[in-house]
């Protein structure tokens, strides 16, 4: 039987894998789409219903016209902004060295899926 300081024979020494990895702290990119258009969409009801404008045109066809440019422009600024966070979070990045840590117990299974039933859910507990 092997313990975690005998390993089985001598000659099975394990080497630990050793990576250098880069860690940054990078954006989201959905969260900034959707604030950048929801940010559009306010300016928009701006646009429409506070600025007084044309009587000939109807204030809710202004706005629908206005949400479409609006929109899609605050989410166009709203991705540059990610992009440029994004940049600078790659000026901030820090180098470490990780270590592969072997598995103390090998995974079960026919796929090593970790279920010891053969992948059917029916797992008995004593």
């Amino acid at each position: 039987m092997s313990t975690p300081d005998n390993s089985g024979t001598s000659g099975e020494q394990h080497v630990p894998e050793r990576r250098e990895v880069t860690v940054r702290r990078a954006p989201k990119y959905v969260p900034f789409l959707v604030l950048g258009g929801l940010l559009g969409f306010g300016v928009a009801a701006f646009l429409a219903y506070g600025v007084p404008g044309d009587e000939s045109y109807d204030a809710g066809a202004v706005f629908g016209f206005f949400v479409v440019l609006c929109a899609a422009g605050g989410a166009v600024l709203g991705a540059v902004a990610a992009l440029l966070l994004d940049r600078l979070s790659i000026r901030r990045a820090k180098r470490a060295v990780v270590e592969a840590v072997p598995d103390s117990v090998p995974d079960a299974g026919p796929e090593n899926d970790g279920r010891s039933d053969g992948g059917t859910g029916n797992q008995h507990r004593p």
